[in-house]
């Protein structure tokens, strides 16, 4: 893998993280118009760029929930540090650390999952078909889900039982062409929350089955970077570089803008291109089960 492309790969990735069209299946088609297949595993060690940066873009977010869960593991339940923190006694503080453990909660079914299901991750469920299947299939239910949901609750609203339900919603993106960030938002909408707040959960529940998943890949790619058809070390940290500035653009400029439109033009833009693989993988353009890409 050359430097440009992945550079390419990085812009992809970061371009297509956080919105709900899938960078797993962006990264699979872009990777196979170049050659083949870059590899579950370059696409689980780049994701690390993306959530760094939503680490950086909720640094403060975190910061309170990690806070307040550690006092109230310790059994401080004083209001003083509340004051100091900035945050009202009581109910904000009790909400920060219940969040904790609800993305420890919501993060259980994709870990679960992911594990049993790890060899049909990285081969089977990247077949091209399956991918232009779910980008189509999944683009529908988006759009049932943003004009069906109530948009009513909040984070603060978020109770065990959804935690779970969200979880199991994030899971989906374990085939690629569902979407994190889209499977985690659909959930909230059917759930009944605001769109934002579907945006925000979506983002912070992602952070652990992200980091495990691309720590796990990286530990496993190790010795093998640059060999039997796996990108060399210096092409995944480039991508992942990349990933991480263009990720934590997209983040402020999504936020600021799923408040107020619709998820019509992702359900569009989903449709499209899953005709596009159809179109391209009929014609022989692609290669509906191709080789990880070789260096």
């Amino acid at each position: 893998m050359g430097l440009g492309e992945a550079i390419l790969l990085g812009l992809v990735q970061g371009l297509t993280e956080f919105l709900p069209v899938s960078s797993s299946a962006h990264l699979r088609i872009v990777g196979d118009l170049f050659g083949s297949d870059p590899g579950a595993a370059f696409t689980a060690i780049t994701q690390l760029g993306t959530e760094t940066a939503v680490i950086l873009y909720f640094r403060r977010d975190i910061a309170r929930i990690a806070t307040a869960w550690w006092r109230a593991i310790r059994g401080d339940h004083g209001t003083d540090w509340r004051s100091r923190a900035g945050m009202p006694a009581g109910q904000q503080a009790d909400h920060d650390a219940l969040m904790a453990w609800f993305i420890a909660l919501g993060s259980l079914p994709i870990v679960i999952l992911g594990l049993a299901f790890q060899d049909a991750i990285e081969q089977t469920f990247r077949n091209l078909w399956l991918v232009a299947l779910t980008l189509a299939g999944f683009a529908l239910v988006l759009g049932w889900a943003d004009g069906r949901g109530a948009k009513q609750r909040e984070l603060t609203e978020l109770t065990g039982r959804h935690a779970i339900q969200f979880g199991f919603w994030q899971a989906l993106a374990l085939v690629p062409g569902v979407s994190r960030s889209g499977g985690t938002i659909t959930g909230g909408l059917l759930m009944g929350y605001t769109r934002e707040a579907a945006a925000r959960y979506s983002f912070l529940l992602a952070i652990p089955a992200v980091f495990g998943s691309g720590l796990f890949q990286l530990a496993k790619s190790v010795d093998d970077f640059g060999t039997g058809g796996t990108p060399g070390f210096g092409a995944t940290l480039v991508a992942t570089l990349v990933a991480f500035v263009v990720g934590y653009l997209v983040i402020i400029v999504f936020l600021k803008i799923v408040s107020t439109f619709s998820y019509k033009p992702f359900v569009y833009y989903r449709l499209g291109l899953a005709a596009l693989v159809v179109l391209l993988l009929l014609t022989g353009v692609l290669d509906a089960n191709s080789a990880p890409v070789t260096t």
